[in-house]
């Protein structure tokens, strides 16, 4: 059995909704202390602990209250000797470390006998309350005993039940319980039972450290982007991309504060700050401390790249500034202590997302930003809680990112990529992913599966850019393979998220919770990865096209925030329960790549340009032989014509790449100068590779045309449903008179298309026949409307 196929029940499925969203969703009440002494002994390290797993692999039936007993037994198969028992805790699998169902008082027994007529004690814990474990392996050592059967009773227990996700029992140093038969008290014969299931690929417990994974730098052969993103040189004129970036900008100066953005780093610095407002307490800001400057200066320092803000750049430098001051003298700069590194989230997420905003600062001309980014890495990289940061931190594979950009960026060095290596580095994960095993995603042994696997997936891109190992490259795209082919809904946003539920492939469930936009957005950065190695493969381009227009603009809530998920059926906001101005992780993520629009609509090159998406922009690129600048003129996606012209102030020998999406409905004639030189296929760049000269035009209309796709997920509601796009843009069927239940088009998918009538006066809406009641629009434009893609 998979060790990780058991269902929940649905007891465990409600109490694991209930305590998720009470984590995530409200206040909490904790305090920042910190102690700065014996910093290993404080993080609790040095003890044998049990790694997050997702799925329960032993509960029992809930019992009415904790005084009734509950038992499960193991079956060795023969009489055999046992020198010890290893109890692992079950362990909530978000936030703060907490176990569940772990008893309070217990004893433990061995005998020959399956019934227990008869039996030795091996552990007696019946007298007093045994302390809550949380994650710490319980280890009876010390004693021996010989039998088949080995019981655990629970007289009582903890949350109305028994539960564990491993019982190991020991015989000169190995489990000899692997793979048994077990029983228990309530449902007997438990076959396939996970509580005796092998280890997981690198083990139970928290610590990994695998020196020999590092490759020395002189060993090193870098691989060098073929096309780079262009990290600045590139002017927004008005249009879809330009409005977005300004609804940005106001977002992010008006939702918090400057004194709400650097409380926390205060806080923990022991300055005076205000009281904390009811509003911010809550999991994002109590529980993250420091993510809220992160998400701001993800967002400013990417947009002050393309348009320059006083206020923003103001409140941007200022944040630095008090980081800088509450920094400590080692280079350590985090808004929480050293030793809560481990707490929740604190040392994968709120890690990530300040050092993200560290680099966009950087980047965006802040002097201090990069010498405080390396020396945070400096104290990093030495730290002494190195060996459990993968495990212990939760959702620690969020984690390795920070360290491969680091290493990118101007103040980079080999150790970043060494820590990398030793400590976070998953072989077994690579190989698995390089295999395309679909269990490699949904079924990821440790922690929760979530879409922010692929955050985990990333930095293998960089860490093939930074050695040449092939490894690397090939666990990264076979991980490409798995998402685009199993987790990708129509529209693009990732069909996999964190949440109660198991997310099979192609389950494609449209009421779980998915379309988390963070998942959106780390899919374009990793497809902007792929795009500058291989630059002449459109489809990277035509993932990042899909995230931006169907997931990132389509969650954008005017100038007031930014949506957590890309819901797509019956309400956005499903009854108002998606926060969009609390600095949720979508919130951070949304406006990081809101600010970084401009980067994906060129790719440059030292022989030219790569025209990839489709906005009234500029770009001028300096190359050896002279500069090349561009205007591109469209309304694109309100329009499909698009206008190139060609500024060079000395004739120009240059390659201007453009590219011929894959959505388009056939061959596509580009002009120069009003005369057609080529005709491009879909899904191909065409390279057009004259010498240039000043005022030259490039001129071409893009062939868009609807489509429709069959709902294929586990969903049987929507069995033998379609969707309908348009171009690259996902369409939505939309209410008109505000009706909520009956979204029902009643036509036949092959007549649909042709049906199709333009509404005078708003672009890409169309009316539907048989009705008045209803009309697609694009699903980016969706803010308050009942609606579906997929009537």
């Amino acid at each position: 059995m998979d060790i990780m196929n058991a269902p929940l029940s649905g007891y465990s499925k409600f109490f694991w909704i209930i305590l998720f969203t009470l984590i995530r969703y409200f206040p909490v009440n904790s305090q920042i202390i910190y102690t700065p002494h014996d910093e290993r002994k404080d993080a609790g390290m040095g003890i044998e602990r049990v790694a997050r797993f997702f799925t329960p692999a032993y509960e029992s039936k809930v019992a009415e209250n904790d005084d009734e007993t509950r038992w499960v037994q193991i079956d060795l198969g023969t009489r055999k000797k046992i020198d010890g028992i290893k109890l692992l805790p079950r362990v909530n699998p978000w936030g703060y470390v907490s176990s569940v169902g772990f008893p309070s008082r217990f004893r433990i027994e061995v005998s020959d006998d399956k019934d227990f007529n008869t039996s030795v004690m091996f552990e007696n814990r019946i007298q007093e309350d045994f302390r809550d474990p949380y994650d710490e392996i319980i280890i009876f050592s010390g004693k021996e005993a010989f039998g088949r059967y080995v019981r655990l009773t629970a007289l009582h227990l903890r949350q109305e039940r028994l539960a564990l996700t491993k019982m190991m029992v020991m015989s000169d140093g190995k489990d000899i319980a692997e793979g048994c038969s077990v029983s228990d008290s309530e449902s007997g014969d438990l076959p396939g039972s996970q509580l005796t299931r092998p280890e997981r690929p690198q083990g139970e417990g928290v610590v990994t450290d695998n020196p020999q994974n590092i490759i020395p730098a002189n060993k090193w052969h870098p691989v060098a982007y073929k096309a780079r993103a262009a990290g600045g040189g590139v002017e927004i004129g008005d249009g879809l991309f330009r409005k977005t970036m300004e609804n940005n900008i106001a977002y992010l100066l008006n939702s918090f504060t400057f004194d709400e953005l650097v409380r926390n780093f205060r806080v923990k610095a022991g300055k005076p700050v205000q009281p904390l407002e009811d509003r911010l307490n809550n999991f994002w800001f109590v529980d993250l401390p420091g993510q809220e400057a992160g998400r701001f200066l993800m967002g400013a320092g990417n947009t002050l790249r393309w348009i320059e803000n006083s206020a923003l750049r103001e409140r941007m430098n200022s944040i630095i500034d008090v980081i800088d001051e509450c920094k400590e003298p080692d280079g350590y700069l985090m808004a929480y202590p050293k030793n809560k590194i481990f707490s929740g989230e604190y040392g994968a997420y709120t890690r990530s997302w300040v050092t993200h905003g560290l680099i966009e600062a950087g980047y965006a001309g802040n002097e201090k930003a990069f010498p405080l980014l390396r020396g945070f890495y400096d104290w990093f990289n030495t730290s002494c809680y190195l060996p459990e940061m993968l495990r212990r931190a939760g959702q620690g594979t969020q984690g390795i990112i920070p360290s491969t950009r680091t290493y990118l960026s101007p103040v980079g060095k080999p150790e970043d990529i060494y820590v990398v290596q030793r400590y976070f580095q998953e072989n077994y994960w690579m190989e698995q992913l390089a295999n395309r095993d679909p269990k490699a995603i949904w079924l990821y042994p440790y922690d929760r599966p979530h879409n922010y696997l692929i955050t985990g997936i990333e930095p293998y891109l960089d860490l093939y850019r930074a050695t040449g190992e092939r490894k690397y490259l090939d666990a990264a795209t076979g991980a490409w393979d798995l998402y685009h082919d199993n987790w990708e809904h129509t529209g693009g946003s990732i069909a996999i998220c964190e949440g109660t539920e198991l997310y099979p492939p192609k389950s494609y469930y449209l009421h779980r919770s998915t379309g988390e936009l963070c998942g959106s957005v780390f899919w374009a950065f990793l497809n902007q990865r792929f795009h500058l190695l291989d630059p002449d493969k459109e489809k990277y381009v035509a993932e990042i096209e899909k995230s931006i227009f169907n997931n990132l603009i389509a969650n954008q809530v005017g100038d007031k925030g930014i949506r957590y998920h890309s819901v797509l059926v019956d309400h956005k906001d499903i009854n108002n329960r998606q926060p969009f101005m609390m600095s949720t992780c979508c919130e951070g993520q949304g406006t990081r790549m809101m600010g970084a629009m401009p980067e994906f609509i060129y790719s440059i090159a030292d022989d030219g340009i790569y025209v990839d998406l489709y906005a009234p922009s500029a770009i001028k690129h300096i190359m050896k032989a002279g500069t090349l600048t561009l205007k591109m003129s469209t309304q694109f996606p309100y329009e499909n014509r698009v206008q190139i012209a060609v500024n060079v102030s000395d004739p120009l020998q240059a390659k201007i790449r453009i590219r011929v999406p894959s959505w388009t409905a056939g061959k596509m004639r580009i002009r120069i100068n009003g005369r057609t030189v080529i005709v491009g296929n879909p899904g191909t760049y065409v390279t057009l590779d004259r010498q240039w000269k000043n005022g030259d035009e490039i001129s071409f209309s893009l062939p868009m045309s609807f489509r429709i796709t069959k709902y294929t997920g586990e969903e049987k509601e929507y069995a033998g449903k379609y969707a309908l796009e348009y171009g690259p843009l996902l369409m939505a069927y939309v209410s008109l008179k505000g009706e909520t239940k009956n979204l029902t088009l009643n036509v036949n998918p092959e007549k649909l298309i042709s049906g199709l009538k333009p509404v005078t006066g708003k672009p890409l809406h169309y009316s539907v026949p048989g009705t008045t009641d209803f009309e697609y629009m694009p699903y980016f434009e969706v803010q308050d409307e009942s609606f579906t893609c997929y009537p």
